[in-house]
């Protein structure tokens, strides 16, 4: 099932933050990033982790983020931290968390009951915990037919190329052939389920044409957003990953056409010498949505 046009949550940026520096959470509350995720994870030194828990739970009890969604990422199920991360973070209710190195469907459903046990105990509404997951293994790419359906909480999977190439052995080179089959498979995978797809960071901070083909490309595969890792890369990500005038026009005539043939009885019609059905509308019903969302219309 496709999310309603209500519950759509904008996430064309997501800027991750190192979870042990106040200073830098803080100043992603200023940035025009849709999405904030402070890092436990690889952003964090071991001998930090305690103190970033911390960091994180002052940030999300202390700062405001505006319209920004409060993400955090946790370790791997694997690791010997993510018990801990859940624990010291869930007090302060961020709007949900990131899964890195996903490879089952039980690793989903293992953090979706605390999440759920969390709810509970809070008196929060059920499901209102949001969960991505980072897909960035060849297990997890594997494995994405039983990850999509492990969790109903689950509202986008995440591409990892860095991680899967290391894990694969593949060179890692700026066409990104060696990895376009899993990104791909993870586009498709989400469109499937209903879930947001969201792309690979681009690791070289200093060319912002490169980056703006590579989410050129990426919003052509299907892709929805993209992780940023540097606050240069926001403008370039939104404005890629945000419909044209010319698509919303597009879209706004196409749903009027659709109203009018649906008054009248009719199914699928032509309309600027095609042929329009219900998946056409659905995908102008998201343009749309997402327009709204981001204050272009």
């Amino acid at each position: 099932m496709q999310p309603s046009e209500e519950r759509f949550v904008l996430r064309r940026s997501l800027l991750f933050m190192p979870g042990d520096s106040l200073r830098k959470i803080r100043k992603a509350t200023t940035l025009e990033t849709d999405c904030v995720i402070m890092d436990l994870e690889d952003g964090v030194a071991v001998s930090q982790k305690a103190a970033a828990r911390q960091t994180v739970a002052e940030a999300l009890a202390t700062l405001d983020f505006g319209h920004r969604e409060r993400l955090v990422r946790i370790n791997p199920p694997d690791t010997p931290w993510m018990e801990e991360d859940l624990a010291v973070t869930l007090p302060a209710r961020p709007d949900g968390y990131v899964l890195p190195k996903v490879q089952s469907p039980e690793e989903i459903r293992a953090v979706g009951r605390r999440l759920a046990q969390a709810e509970e105990r809070h008196g929060w509404p059920p499901g209102s915990l949001a969960l991505l997951v980072v897909v960035e293994t060849a297990r997890g790419i594997l494995a994405l037919p039983e990850i999509v359906r492990a969790d109903l909480r689950l509202q986008a999977l995440m591409f990892g190329a860095e991680d899967l190439a290391g894990d694969m052995g593949a060179r890692r080179t700026r066409e990104g052939w060696e990895v376009f089959h899993a990104r791909s498979q993870v586009v498709l995978a989400a469109a499937a389920h209903g879930l947001q797809a969201i792309d690979m960071v681009f690791v070289d901070l200093a060319d912002l044409a490169g980056l703006e083909a590579e989410c050129a490309f990426g919003r052509q595969l299907g892709y929805t957003g993209k992780m940023a890792i540097h606050p240069r890369q926001l403008p370039v990500i939104n404005r890629l990953f945000s419909p044209s005038a010319e698509e919303i026009q597009r879209a706004q005539a196409l749903l009027q056409a659709f109203r009018a043939q649906e008054a009248s009885g009719s199914g699928v019609f032509e309309w600027e010498g095609k042929m329009v059905d219900r998946p056409m509308v659905r995908a102008a019903q998201r343009v749309l949505a997402q327009a709204q969302a981001a204050g272009l219309i």
